[in-house]
């Protein structure tokens, strides 16, 4: 029996539609499909929630944006993920609403391939009280000052090295995915996702030296706050800790990787021109 763990948009009615499709159509082939707790009470199905661990689904399908799927991947960790886009962008889906049955089916005949995307590994060194955090993000790691109207000052070291302060109003460490996200909105470098890389880009900094830097994997970023400036760290566009003094982010490749189903060769820079509406001539 094959189980599948569903991810829905909360705010979105198609979604939560979806979701009862989605599960009606693998419960009436004799598998289990289920909805978190927490997804279920927010799209009003609680009739199809499980206490089921999703890491332990050998699917799950995501029926949002890009948005969804990034909370997707947080959820069931190190499971396939199939990709609806019920959202704008949707980088990230695999199919539209009306391929859905038909991509269920070729998932359940095998018909399919995996393809792996880079994740992120983020550990939060606080100094008082010491203590170590970790993450994973699948897009970024942003740590962005808090106050309104000032400047945050950070430190970066590259690979063990000193590289420079930054008075900026944040920093964002990105993996090559996350390089169509909130990097991208602050100039920072497209980067096909096939490749592995760090990309380090400042947002609004107040500095000649604005540039973002595109960094080996076994090249890894560690920010550290300078000055009395709190900033706030947020992983995948959710809020994760506070930063005060002497605390720091470090960032490097995780040994995690995220996993899409797919069912055909996937042009980056086809998806790219799809989305931003390029003209052929």
């Amino acid at each position: 029996m094959t189980s599948v763990v569903v991810v829905a948009h909360h705010e979105r009615p198609e979604a939560a539609a979806l979701a009862v499709t989605v599960c009606d159509w693998f419960i009436e082939r004799g598998h289990k499909a289920w909805l978190t707790p927490a997804d279920a009470e927010a799209i009003g199905l609680a009739g199809l929630a499980s206490d089921t661990d999703p890491a332990s689904a050998d699917l799950a399908v995501s029926l949002g944006g890009d948005g969804t799927m990034l909370r997707t991947v947080q959820i069931a960790d190190g499971v396939p993920i199939l990709g609806v886009n019920v959202g704008l962008l949707g980088y990230l889906a695999e199919v539209e609403p009306p391929a859905l049955a038909s991509a269920l089916q070729r998932w359940l005949d095998g018909r399919y391939t995996i393809e792996e995307r880079m994740m992120l590994e983020i550990v939060l060194e606080r100094r008082e009280p010491a203590e170590r955090v970790r993450y994973r993000a699948l897009n970024e790691a942003v740590i962005e000052k808090r106050q309104s109207g000032h400047t945050v000052r950070l430190l970066v070291s590259i690979d063990g090295s000193v590289f420079t302060s930054y008075a900026t109003d944040g920093l964002i460490v990105a993996t090559p995915t996350g390089s169509t996200a909130y990097s991208l909105s602050a100039r920072g470098p497209i980067v096909s996702p096939q490749h592995r890389a760090l990309l380090l880009t400042p947002v609004s900094p107040h500095m000649l030296f604005d540039r973002s830097l595109v960094l080996d994997p076994d090249e890894p970023v560690r920010v550290e706050v300078l000055g009395p400036r709190p900033a706030d760290l947020s992983v995948d566009g959710f809020p994760m800790a506070g930063l005060t003094q002497g605390d720091a982010v470090s960032c490097r490749p995780a040994e995690e990787v995220a996993r899409f189903v797919r069912f055909g060769a996937r042009h980056f820079h086809q998806i790219l021109k799809s989305k931003f509406g390029l003209a052929d001539r």
